[in-house]
């Protein structure tokens, strides 16, 4: 291990590596060149000593420019002597400076970065092929000219622009395109010979998918045979396959490999393919009279099938590295980072039984409004690092929207382990801003069998019981008789949601009217909403009320009480013009900032004048959104209109609150009244309600009036209205024009005094 410390410590050293590679590597390497002898002479196919200078400097950079002097004196002093290798020097120096200073300039932070990037494409073309091919020819050129290269004097020809010069270019284009690639494998594998375990390690990944042994192996026996048939000596049996035609028919099979394996394989494999079939160029193009046409087309045939497999190949790589980041992306949630339903799904396909388990964590709802929605995150995050820690390696933690999560487990023992697991998440902690918060967790589970047709729903009928489990404080399994009753009580409260749709669709509620009658003989009605069933049975509010709430339709309710009042009101405007109504408002319709603007349209729309309408709104309830509620309220008397606290007494903290609300009717709750002549206690709460009503200039509505010796109470107490069975019982609204309030009337089997 020291030895290796030291070796790696020093290996990239000018006078260590850098100095001895290109010394050993630029004769072997110089062994795939090959020369071909034309008419006007000498002319070379392959070279690759360009490469291999270029790929020491795009490793070692400057530390690799005195091996590469060595190297080249080394080899070339024997044979040409000083004068001429001094030359070589300068030739190999000038173009392998200039263009991988170039590549440096316009591909910074990125040179190291393996071939194969298709982002780097052009540049590396450009530096690493074209420049230097380019530069090397002029100088070369230009050398041999002046008498520099006297050993070299075949090579040149009588002009610059003949067959020769474009043979040599493109010798020394596709020398690098294929080349560069090949020594920089070579230098890094020799740098550093673990790199070969990478390297394949990588070569596997850029497999297609779909790519079997048989193809593999088909597709290996096809390109043995071409290469076979193509370096086979001519003989008088040779068939057309043993010529250049061969040559062609390479190209459809790299390209079949470049699209399927990708750039790490096929660039070595073309490599060998393309320098053997260069260098045994003799066995399908054998030599005639004026056949420098023929190799001409063939050595671009060499450059044009090295730059489309390169290229097809590096487009494949990308596409399908590409493709399988957006698959990975598809089964991850991209802002909490865990597995999502999809890949929930897929966790189920794969085992065939499972036990899901559903966490809720309803105060992460509170928390984020308070903290941001980077808590919500962050405590997810953190929670299932903390759950994993019980987790078996094919088990995970599943991202669902809000605040909730889900867990695959396997079914060996999955009961304990779900109880264990209730525990350890009982014992989490998460620190936010250097406080320990510990929501509550409700956890909920079952057992299932693949494949689960209806995750949805069954994930829906999860969280239900998680419900349960918040307040049980224990997990809770959905087989359970419970929440089977659960479950189907969820069912109905769905169907009802569907059922108060439709009414608010094809109007199936209607409106009554009960009376509110005034110690001095005037009357206004309050509106009461009731809704038609299949068979025409009357359902009343208590029925739907709850679950308009939970869903969120009370504000279209109330829109649709309100409208179809005022459109009866402009219907019999002439017949009762100063009639009022008192129609209730939800919380949710309290705290919407838009009502009072939606009310004033509708007055406008169907003439009629604010002072008509009273609106009353539960205190125990709208007045616990304080600020919104209160400017909406201010806003409705501003219009106009009254507003009244109806059931007051029943909510918490009644009197505090009442000091800091504007209203114009007091209704005391009838749980009072009823019995105000029978207890004491009840008297004096709500004579203390009335002296209360009077220090703010309110009005004071007595609800549940059902007997004359309560209504004798009641008007000896000073309150303004009575309402209840005794006044006058709850009517469809068409029929209040005939209505006659009696003086007094018997109470009614049913004692409810307001059903609204």
């Amino acid at each position: 291990m020291k030895i290796n410390k030291n070796y790696i410590s020093i290996r990239d050293k000018w006078w260590a590596l850098p100095l001895i590679l290109p010394s050993l590597l630029l004769p072997l390497l110089s062994c795939a060149n090959t020369y071909a002898h034309i008419s006007t002479g000498t002319v070379i196919l392959f070279y690759l000593p360009l490469a291999l200078m270029i790929s020491l400097m795009l490793f070692f950079g400057w530390a690799a420019l005195p091996g590469i002097v060595v190297a080249i004196s080394w080899y070339k002093y024997p044979q040409v002597g000083l004068y001429e290798s001094l030359s070589v020097i300068a030739h190999f120096v000038v173009t392998i400076v200039l263009s991988w200073g170039g590549y440096k300039v316009f591909a910074p932070r990125r040179n190291n970065v393996a071939h194969g990037d298709s982002h780097l494409m052009f540049q590396r073309i450009f530096w690493q092929v074209f420049c230097p091919a380019t530069l090397f020819l002029v100088l070369f050129q230009f050398a041999a000219f002046v008498g520099v290269y006297e050993s070299k004097s075949g090579m040149t020809g009588v002009m610059p622009f003949n067959v020769s010069t474009l043979i040599n270019y493109q010798a020394l284009l596709v020398g690098n395109l294929v080349g560069v690639p090949l020594c920089y494998f070579i230098i890094r594998t020799l740098r550093n010979p673990l790199h070969l375990r990478g390297y394949f390690s990588q070569l596997k990944l850029q497999f297609d998918s779909k790519v079997t042994k048989k193809e593999f192996i088909i597709w290996l026996i096809i390109l043995t045979t071409l290469m076979v048939l193509l370096c086979m000596p001519l003989n008088e049996n040779s068939s057309i396959f043993s010529t250049n035609y061969t040559l062609s028919l390479l190209l459809p099979v790299m390209l079949w490999g470049a699209m399927r394996y990708g750039y790490r394989f096929i660039s070595l494999i073309w490599a060998v393919v393309l320098i053997t079939a260069i260098h045994y160029y003799q066995r399908y193009i054998p030599w005639y009279s004026g056949y420098d046409a023929q190799l001409t087309i063939t050595s671009s045939s060499y450059l044009v099938f090295s730059f489309i497999v390169s290229y097809m190949s590096v487009l494949a790589t990308r596409q399908r590295i590409v493709s399988a980041r957006a698959r990975r992306l598809a089964y991850l949630d991209p802002v909490v980072h865990l597995p999502n339903l999809r890949s929930l799904n897929r966790a189920l396909k794969s085992a065939p039984w499972s036990a899901l388990c559903f966490l809720r964590v309803p105060g992460l709802e509170l928390l984020g409004k308070n903290y941001g929605v980077m808590l919500r995150i962050q405590y997810k995050q953190k929670l299932s690092q903390w759950i994993t820690e019980l987790l078996a390696p094919d088990e995970s933690v599943y991202q669902m929207s809000g605040h909730d999560l889900v867990l695959r487990l396997n079914t060996e023992s999955h009961q304990q382990r779900i109880e264990l697991l209730d525990k350890h998440i009982k014992q989490f902690r998460f620190i936010w801003d250097g406080m320990p918060l510990q929501p509550q967790v409700g956890v909920s589970y079952c057992y299932v069998r693949s494949p689960v047709n209806h995750i949805y729903l069954l994930l829906g009928e999860l969280s239900t019981i998680a419900d349960l489990s918040l307040a049980t404080n224990a997990p809770e399994n959905l087989q359970r008789r419970g929440a089977v009753h659960l479950q189907r009580d969820l069912k109905d409260k769905v169907v009802m949601m569907n059922r108060l749709q439709q009414a608010l669709e094809h109007d199936r509620f209607f409106l009554m009217a009960q009376p509110i009658l005034g110690v001095r003989g005037d009357v206004y009605h309050e509106i009461l909403l009731r809704l038609k069933g299949d068979d025409d049975e009357i359902i009343t509010p208590d029925c739907f009320l709850p679950v308009a709430h939970e869903f969120g339709l009370s504000s279209s309710i109330d829109l649709w009480v309100i409208e179809n009042t005022l459109k009866y009101m402009a219907q019999n405007q002439a017949r009762m013009p100063a009639r009022r109504f008192a129609i209730n408002l939800s919380p949710t319709s309290v705290c919407r900032a838009r009502l009072p603007t939606d009310i004033a349209q509708l007055l406008e729309r169907y003439q009629i004048e604010a002072w008509q309408l009273v609106f009353e709104v539960t205190e125990s309830n709208a007045l616990t959104n304080a600020e919104q509620a209160q400017a909406t309220l201010l806003q409705l008397q501003l219009l106009g209109c009254q507003i009244a606290i109806d059931d007051f007494g029943t909510g918490y903290a009644s009197y505090a609150r009442l000091k800091n609300v504007s209203a114009d009717i007091l209704k005391i709750d009838g749980s009072f009244i009823r019995n105000i002549v029978s207890n004491s206690l009840d008297y004096q709460i709500v004579a203390s309600i009335c002296h209360l009503a009077r220090m703010k200039r309110m009005m004071v509505v007595a609800e549940y009036v059902e007997s004359e010796e309560i209504r004798s109470a009641v008007i000896s107490l000073g309150i303004d209205y009575m309402q209840g069975y005794l006044i006058g019982k709850p009517m469809p609204l068409n029929e209040i024009l005939e209505e006659q309030v009696p003086e007094a009337l018997a109470p009614a089997e049913d004692s409810r005094g307001d059903i609204g």
